[in-house]
């Protein structure tokens, strides 16, 4: 029987040919995690795994090894306050959504946020209010949220008289697709709104890291901005950190909602990672290998789209997207089929293949993927591109008819989801990765949006079940 630690062993991976591990966490297997954690890993066994001692402290301790270290990285990007997390950005996106909405409350957030933030709905009794976002058919993903679209959806808030007291922006996506965030924090803030943004794919746009990258939600004046420092720095998966500036939020608040949803115990291992992740970011040497990794990666984009490979635009040069529904090819039976030949991408999906390049350095990766992709489709291809996805049959705004936790804790029974229509949903509908959910608890399923799910059971036969739970 094959054990986890087997399954963590080199010799699980491929013997013959090379490996390209092209998925998170982004550090590309150590080969470029910062030199200082290098050294402390390479040290003797398990000795940096130690409790909150006096001089090393903890996230919420005022004194302390860790309090120095967070007030030396808010302060190296202009923030006011920073707490790492140890329970990766899940943990300080629930904290800081319940910091900001009180039981009874509503907060705006795009459908695009992740499942953490609905627990968190359910946790802190917050009604979400959930607006759609760009769908780009050929893909089946939604893309950025820009300003016009936003000035649409505030439209519709003041048109159903709607009043959140916060909002949550993503940016950039999963896929990198990402918009200048300072034409959605500004016109949210100056309706007295504190904005919340889901930053977890986009450590590397720190200020001053890359002038041609979208700029952070930091530089844009958001109040909370939550990392991952494991999809996009160089820490240890379960890594990351919560920025805080401004006065809208109340950062006792904050403290009081890490306190309920971070360990006691913090994994003094992953408090040093968040601090050396950082810490790359700001050296000089961290600095030009992360825009060394940004001109290669431009580069092999360029040489794979001049091979004929069709890749997809997207804001963050890191994020490798194969067009596959191109070739007529299924990014889900691709992946399987490239992971057996040692490539290994991020995220299969029906239309595509999502490969996060990370900050390793991959040599002659281009002519692997072209000689790959060649292969592949003399497998797989088909005779024409695939049918373009359908967009999900949403409202603009919309926000559960019944109280998320109610629904998702209350009695519920099973149906098959093609009789579904006209119930209310008691669970997420939630394809992982990327851990969107496509229906959450409360949600009333009309025959338009179960018609759509069944579509999306049919293209995700492993991840969505032809049974749902439904409020009794």
């Amino acid at each position: 029987m094959a054990t986890l630690l087997s399954q963590l062993l080199p010799a699980r991976f491929p013997q013959q040919g090379r490996l390209d591990a092209l998925h998170l966490p982004a550090h590309g297997r150590g080969s470029a995690l910062p030199g200082d954690l290098r050294r402390l890993l390479g040290g003797r066994p398990v000795s940096w795994d130690l409790p909150e001692l006096p001089m090393i402290g903890g996230p919420l301790e005022a004194e302390g090894a860790v309090a120095d270290s967070q007030r030396e990285a808010a302060a190296a990007v202009g923030a006011d306050q920073c707490w790492y997390g140890v329970n990766g950005a899940t943990g300080l996106l629930q904290a800081a959504l319940l910091a900001i909405a009180t039981p009874g409350s509503s907060v705006l957030m795009p459908r695009n946020v992740h499942r953490s933030l609905i627990q968190a709905c359910a946790l802190g009794g917050i009604t979400p209010l959930l607006f759609d976002l760009p769908f780009l058919p050929d893909r089946g993903h939604v893309t950025a949220l820009d300003g016009p679209w936003l000035a649409r959806v505030l439209q519709e808030l003041d048109r159903q008289k709607q009043r959140p007291v916060a909002a949550v922006l993503v940016q950039p996506t999963y896929h990198g697709y990402a918009a200048d965030p300072l034409a959605l924090v500004a016109p949210l803030q100056a309706r007295g709104l504190p904005v919340l943004v889901d930053e977890a794919h986009g450590a590397h746009l720190l200020p001053g890291v890359d002038p041609n990258q979208p700029r952070s939600a930091l530089a844009a004046g958001a109040d909370l901005v939550v990392h991952s420092l494991h999809k996009s720095a160089a820490g240890l998966g379960q890594t990351a950190v919560l920025w805080a500036q401004g006065t809208a939020v109340d950062s006792d608040a904050i403290a009081r909602s890490l306190g309920w949803l971070q360990t006691t115990s913090p994994s003094a291992l992953l408090l040093a990672s968040c601090e050396a992740a950082l810490g790359e970011w700001r050296s000089v040497r961290g600095r030009r290998r992360l825009n060394r990794r940004f001109d290669q990666a431009r580069a092999l984009a360029v040489q794979l789209r001049d091979s004929g490979l069709p890749l997809l635009e997207t804001q963050d040069p890191l994020r490798l997207i194969w067009h596959t529904a191109a070739a007529g090819i299924n990014g889900l039976d691709a992946d399987p089929w490239l992971m057996e030949r040692g490539l290994i991408a991020e995220l299969p999906e029906p239309g595509c293949l999502t490969f996060c390049l990370g900050l390793a350095r991959h040599r002659g990766l281009a002519r692997r993927m072209q000689r790959l992709w060649r292969e592949l489709c003399r497998h797989q291809g088909g005779t024409s591109p695939a049918e373009v996805f359908s967009a999900p049959p949403l409202p603009l705004l919309g926000a559960p008819e019944l109280d998320v936790r109610a629904a998702w804790c209350g009695p519920n029974r099973s149906v098959p989801l093609a009789q579904a229509a006209g119930a209310i949903a008691a669970q997420l509908i939630c394809p992982y990765p990327p851990g969107i959910p496509l229906v959450i608890p409360g949600e009333r399923l009309d025959s338009l949006r179960v018609q759509w799910l069944l579509e999306q059971a049919a293209l995700w036969p492993d991840q969505i079940d032809g049974m749902v739970k439904i409020v009794a």
